[in-house]
């Protein structure tokens, strides 16, 4: 598509928002468009014609000035940039400054009188934004931007805006809102609530009072980032480096916390180690071990994130101890080291990046995790339960929110600049182009022993938690050691009835079939959007090119609490209103894990070369075709595997949407949640074994369909008999 062809692309999209979609109030949906003509459904035409929406005349105007020149077959560069530009502006000037309540900044009222209340953007507003978006990418291409490729120049603005409004902009809101009070700007109430003793007291040095949530926090990401990359690294070493026949065991162990929802697991913690769980019981009656609530707090918190971060600490080791090239730890040996000196001289500072990922991972992660906390925390508040209450809470206080959201931010940015300054500028390259025939080298039996006894029982543990879960729906009461058989407590909530059809009565349905539905649109829409950019981003070279990277990736340095926040604060009110609709939990899920789509397709783009792309240009095709025709086949895997994780992610996250659902669009996640706030426990249970099913389906059978990629290398061979470390 060439940039004559995208203007005038442009104009249609232009002239079905005008005419044909409704401009206000996209909460109905498509629905909306059955009331066209009539009422506040109305598209632009008639509110034109009426005068109730003159300003909205300048908008036409803009649009419609290079409409002669490109009838004719002409483009005119720069007339197309400023007026697409310029649209874009005054339309969302013009949401911005009216709104519910009519006019909204004062100082215009001597230039629009008293306008009636005006709701927010509409799908008319939205195919009309959008048609000046690829106006203004007509523009640029046809003056010789971005290669004069009107494809490329379409996917920059149109990337760069959506990047802008769904990712900095509620940013930027959530940082302005903890600055306001009462609607003016107040650095002193900033300051206060930054540094408000609940968020730094240290009285629980002192006292038995607890500590500040900041303090909370630190320590339990902390912790857990520590204990679940050493548990990951021994399974990794004994994976890779041990010898050993467990290998469907550990696969099995990697898998189950990706297709359980964050905070399943702490119910079975509660089933087990509860003041009246199946352990504490056992313990009481054989050896007199009092009843206790020590679950409930720091110690059942760190434990069950550990158990979902370290199985994915132990993928990314497991993949780092594989690449390292056997040459190195040869060379070691050949001089006379040791085998424990070759691992601490060589292996182990080979591993420090894939060490820090971990680290920063499950640093991050558990800051982000919210439901862990809010089953378990008890008295032991962190950030991000201290931020939903703030909200959703007695005392509705959106600005303490937005600060405490600022101080869990800071957290995760200083991992991140922290995991930067201890890598340094050291390079860890060990796969280069020339072969490498070497043989690994074997764990020594001292290492080798350590790992197995952390490793293994920390397996049987697992194996005891997962348990629980799969069993704790099928019987009356496993909380109370009731282990009787019953179908009681999936028949109360997916119950199936025939009355002149099919008929769902059970009370989790409803749930489940949102769940399903916002995760398939998302899922597609997440893996494209992320595929898009990592070929731009990897492909192309243009102005901008690292602030577009940057955008895409901010929203992984976002902690899902905070988002959930910023989307609230940042679109529950015109020109943009999303809050309570289907809508606003899909583009949630798209953004929140764009950032893996991008990385997962740089990555594949990695191992393909260039010189293809140079092949289909030079025999005349454009972008588009050497995307479609070209690339797009070769990333198969990638785009299948963003796929699969995109969905998954949706069928499980709580942070970010436990703050958008509502009663007409809830989640599977906040349904359970809702459960075991009720006292539910069995029926929550049963629900995340539906879930535990249905993710297990699509995981093996997207895995199935991609297969995995099998590199060859020599067999480790058996230890000699009396070989010493």
């Amino acid at each position: 598509m060439g940039a004559l062809g995208l203007g005038r692309a442009a104009l249609a999209a232009i002239l079905a928002g005008l005419l044909l979609a409704p401009w206000h109030g996209m909460e109905s949906g498509l629905a909306g468009l059955a009331a066209w003509p009539s009422g506040e459904a109305a598209p632009l035409a008639s509110l034109l014609a009426n005068g109730t929406r003159w300003w909205l005349w300048p908008v036409v105007i803009l649009l419609a000035a290079p409409a002669p020149a490109l009838l004719a077959g002409r483009v005119p560069g720069h007339l197309l940039a400023w007026c697409g530009a310029g649209a874009i502006a005054l339309v969302f000037l013009q949401g911005h400054a009216i709104g519910l309540r009519g006019l909204e900044w004062p100082l215009l009222a001597p230039l629009l009188g008293a306008p009636a209340p005006q709701p927010a953007f509409g799908w008319g507003a939205a195919m009309l934004l959008a048609g000046a978006a690829a106006m203004l990418a007509s523009g640029f291409a046809a003056q010789g931007r971005f290669g004069g490729d009107a494809f490329i120049a379409l996917l920059v603005a149109g990337s760069a805006g959506l990047l802008l409004l769904f990712v900095f902009v509620p940013l930027a809101t959530i940082l302005a809102a903890a600055v306001m009070e009462d609607g003016r700007i107040a650095p002193g109430a900033l300051a206060a609530r930054l540094t408000a003793p609940e968020a730094w007291s240290l009285a629980c040095v002192t006292t038995h009072q607890g500590c500040g949530v900041v303090w909370n926090t630190l320590l339990l990401a902390s912790l857990t980032a520590v204990i679940s990359t050493l548990i990951g690294l021994a399974f990794a070493l004994l994976a890779a480096r041990g010898n050993v026949r467990a290998q469907p065991a550990f696969r099995a162990m990697t898998i189950l916390p990706l297709i359980t929802p964050p905070f399943v697991v702490s119910l079975a913690l509660i089933v087990l180690f509860g003041r009246t769980g199946i352990v504490t019981t056992a313990l009481w009656d054989w050896f007199d071990i009092p009843r206790s609530r020590w679950i409930y707090g720091l110690p059942g918190v760190l434990l069950a994130q550990v158990l979902a971060q370290a199985p994915i600490a132990f993928v990314l080791l497991e993949g780092a101890v594989r690449a390292i090239g056997p040459s190195l730890e040869e060379a070691a040996s050949t001089m006379g080291a040791r085998r424990f000196t070759v691992f601490r001289t060589v292996t182990w500072p080979l591993l420090r990046p894939a060490i820090a990922a971990c680290l920063l991972l499950a640093f991050v992660e558990s800051l982000a995790d919210f439901g862990n906390p809010l089953v378990l925390g008890g008295d032991f508040d962190v950030l991000s339960t201290r931020i939903f209450f703030a909200i959703a809470g007695a005392r509705h206080d959106p600005g303490r929110a937005a600060a405490l959201a600022l101080l869990l931010l800071a957290l995760t940015f200083g991992a991140f600049a922290l995991q930067a300054l201890w890598l340094g500028r050291r390079r860890y390259t060990t796969v280069t182009g020339k072969g490498d025939s070497g043989v690994p080298a074997p764990l020594p039996r001292g290492l080798k022993f350590a790992c197995g006894a952390l490793a293994w029982p920390w397996m049987a543990f697992t194996a005891a938690v997962y348990g629980i879960i799969l069993v704790g729906g099928f019987v009356h009461d496993i909380g109370r050691a009731d282990l009787s058989f019953t179908w009681r407590h999936f028949i109360t909530g997916f119950e199936v009835e025939w009355v002149d059809g099919i008929a769902f009565r059970g009370s989790a349905w409803d749930s489940l079939f949102t769940t399903i539905q916002v995760a398939a649109i998302s899922a597609p829409l997440t893996a494209g959007l992320g595929i898009l950019l990592a070929w731009l981003l990897a492909r192309q070279s243009f102005p901008g090119r690292g602030s577009l990277e940057f955008m895409t990736m901010l929203s992984f340095a976002i902690p899902g609490t905070v988002v959930g926040v910023s989307y609230i604060m940042a679109f529950n009110e015109p020109p943009v209103e999303l809050t309570g609709t289907a809508l606003i939990l899909v583009i949630c899920f798209v953004f929140r894990n764009l950032p893996v789509g991008v990385r997962g397709g740089i990555a594949a783009l990695a191992q393909i070369d260039k010189s293809l792309d140079e092949a289909s240009a030079t025999m005349g095709g454009s972008a588009l075709e050497t995307l479609r025709r070209v690339v797009l086949p070769l990333l198969r895997p990638a785009i299948v595997a963003a796929l699969a994780f995109s969905f998954v992610h949706a069928m499980t996250a709580v942070s970010a949407v436990i703050f958008l659902v509502s009663a007409r669009h809830n989640l599977s996640t906040v349904y359970i949640v809702g459960r075991v706030e009720a006292g539910e426990m069995a029926l929550a249970i049963a629900y995340s074994t539906v879930l535990i099913v249905v993710m297990l389906a699509v995981v093996l059978g997207i895995e199935r369909i991609v297969g995995r990629a099998q590199i060859g290398r020599r067999a480790v061979p058996a230890t000699p008999v009396g070989a010493g470390p």
